[in-house]
């Protein structure tokens, strides 16, 4: 028997502690994808309250200086989770209730046109290469009361039915959602100091002083949308809301807010004051629809070029192209969410963007001086 006692090789050690880091390093990444797997029907809620938080933090952070935690920081938290939930619950009802309504006058108007038919509009015959095909389109359809049961007959009351389950299932889902959203915000606001020291000893952690970079772009594109999108779509409704209210729209304030939060998105709100100019067409108001959709215009015309890019782009440094691809490729991609996540990504690949080329400064500025000189 050959006993070999020349002792551990060299460098064993240090080969056992990187098979032990790697090893770690693949526990770690499989219980991170076993985890957001798990929580996949929740990570929509926390990234909502993640957002809320960010974009409240400031806020919450001076009312925590004037109103210092007691030892088990709960009723800041739970004040602040409160406002959230009346800012977006109060609006809703609202918006709930005059909707029923509308839905009571419409259910009469249908029955109305049910027993008696729909007249045809004045302003119908006036329309320029379409007017005749849609007087007789009408006067076939929807003037004669026979034409006007054929014509609902010919509905899919089938798949009416299926709509309405669907949405009343998408309600019921966007509810849970909304209470997990508040649920995790509420512990956010508990617990956002800690939460904010432990991101940021891991990203040293992970990617060096890069990584706090990264996050405090991400963080500013963040404030910078919600200022530049939720703010300046509020103010546009506000402007427009005034316009419907002189221009004599029915339900000035359902209008008001539809604007408001169509604006929120860019080139969305046109589509809700031309709908209002339409209405106010078809009532004769001629002059004041061309004045409400012109206003709009001017309106959005400015919000878009001049207020959003320096709201938006001065909070992140970033151009505002990429902050407008950012918005619609997440709203694409991530709905809703994508309003705020898309700018925050774009915000993120830019910085590293612009350190990796700033590494490489002497090398451009050698490249430019070439390309300028003279050819001899």
């Amino acid at each position: 028997m050959i006993i070999d006692d020349a002792g551990p090789r060299p460098g064993a050690p240090a080969r056992q502690a990187r098979f032990h880091r790697r090893a770690r390093l693949l526990l770690a990444l499989a219980l991170l994808l076993l985890g957001l797997w798990t929580l996949k029907a929740f990570l929509p809620a926390l990234v909502w309250a993640a957002i809320l938080a960010v974009a409240t933090w400031p806020l919450y952070r001076r009312a925590s200086r004037h109103f210092p935690p007691s030892r088990h920081n709960i009723l800041l938290p739970a004040l602040f989770t409160a406002a959230v939930a009346l800012l977006v619950l109060v609006p809703l009802g609202l918006a709930g209730v005059q909707l029923a309504r509308e839905a009571r006058i419409l259910y009469a108007m249908v029955e109305e046109a049910r027993q008696h038919g729909i007249a045809v509009p004045g302003w119908l015959p006036g329309l320029p290469l379409i007017g005749r095909q849609a007087v007789a389109w009408w006067g076939e359809n929807l003037t004669d009361p026979v034409g006007y049961s054929e014509f609902l007959g010919r509905l899919n009351h089938a798949s009416l039915y299926g709509y309405t389950r669907q949405l009343g299932g998408q309600l019921v889902h966007r509810s849970v959602i909304f209470g997990f959203t508040l649920l995790g915000l509420f512990f956010l606001y508990r617990d956002g100091d800690h939460v904010g020291d432990q991101m940021l000893a891991a990203s040293h952690r992970a990617f060096g002083p890069h990584g706090e970079r990264i996050g405090r772009q991400a963080i500013a594109s963040i404030h910078g949308t919600v200022d530049g999108l939720v703010l300046v779509g509020l103010g546009e409704g506000v402007l427009m809301w005034g316009a419907y209210l002189l221009a004599g729209v029915p339900h000035p304030t359902l209008f008001g807010a539809a604007t408001a939060i169509a604006a929120m998105i860019p080139f969305a709100a046109p589509a809700v004051f031309c709908v209002v100019g339409l209405l106010l067409l078809s009532a004769g108001s001629v002059t004041a629809a061309a004045a409400v959709v012109a206003l709009g215009l001017i309106v959005v015309f400015v919000a878009d070029h001049f207020v959003r890019p320096v709201l938006i782009g001065g909070a992140t440094k970033l151009p505002f192209l990429w902050v407008l691809l950012g918005i619609l490729g997440g709203v694409e991609t991530w709905g809703l969410l994508g309003l705020f996540l898309g700018p925050a990504i774009m915000a993120a690949l830019v910085l590293i963007w612009r350190d990796w080329t700033e590494g490489g400064g002497t090398v451009r500025r050698d490249a430019s001086t070439r390309l300028s000189a003279p050819v001899p």
